[in-house]
């Protein structure tokens, strides 16, 4: 019973804490919903996918690596098991209980998510400007910064036009990378509490129960 109430304290201390940090929106804000956000299910993790012209605002070394790509694709998470070749049990457990560090990692889609990975879940939601602002704010902020405030390139990705860049905050067992993309959903302006969303099919399902269609697209649909 002891072990179990220090869990939840821990739970609640830590559930919305640890870099990167949630940016609240204006939660009275009233304008369209014009921004398309994605969210793509990869099994043990998620993916965020905006509109590369709007990211590039906010971070614009990303257009300077990759070009006139079309969307973003983004996950932040451990920096062994991440970039790891094989996950074994030893580089599971290394980022759960000693991480060395955190990643970003951002591909480059020439074409809608929908199209980019048939065979995945995808689901999607729209913002008003304001949760747009936050969530890119949001997303500035999971990457880490060198003395000239550029990003800190790291080894080229998984799959397609992907980089990895050197990410901010701490991975450990209540700061994972569903975590940081729930985070990412209350930055939005979704009423999210990301203390529980340790798991894709859980941010997946928040996301299809609350989606909001868009008022007017900023974006093409797919």
């Amino acid at each position: 019973m002891k072990a179990a109430g220090l869990l939840c304290v821990l739970f609640a201390i830590y559930g919305c804490s640890g870099k990167p940090y949630v940016i609240e929106p204006d939660v009275k804000a009233d304008s369209s919903l014009t921004n398309r956000l994605y969210v793509v299910g990869h099994g043990w993790h998620v993916g965020l996918v905006i509109a590369a012209e709007e990211l590039n605002r906010s971070i614009p070394d990303l257009e300077e690596r990759f070009g006139q790509a079309e969307y973003y694709e983004l996950g932040w998470g451990d920096d062994g098991f991440y970039q790891a070749h094989e996950i074994t049990t030893g580089v599971t457990l290394q980022a759960i209980v000693w991480s060395r560090g955190t990643v970003m990692h951002v591909v480059a889609l020439p074409v809608s998510p929908v199209e980019y990975f048939p065979g995945s879940d995808v689901a999607d939601t729209c913002l008003n400007a304001e949760g747009a602002d936050s969530l890119r704010l949001y997303l500035s902020s999971s990457f880490a910064r060198d003395a000239a405030n550029n990003l800190v390139e790291l080894k080229r990705g998984i799959y397609g036009d992907s980089q990895f860049y050197k990410g901010e905050g701490r991975y450990h067992l209540l700061n994972t990378s569903n975590k940081w993309a729930a985070k990412a959903l209350k930055s939005a302006g979704m009423e999210i509490s990301p203390t529980f969303r340790l798991t894709a099919d859980s941010v997946m399902a928040f996301v299809r129960q609350n989606r909001k269609a868009c008022s007017r697209l900023s974006t093409p649909s797919p």
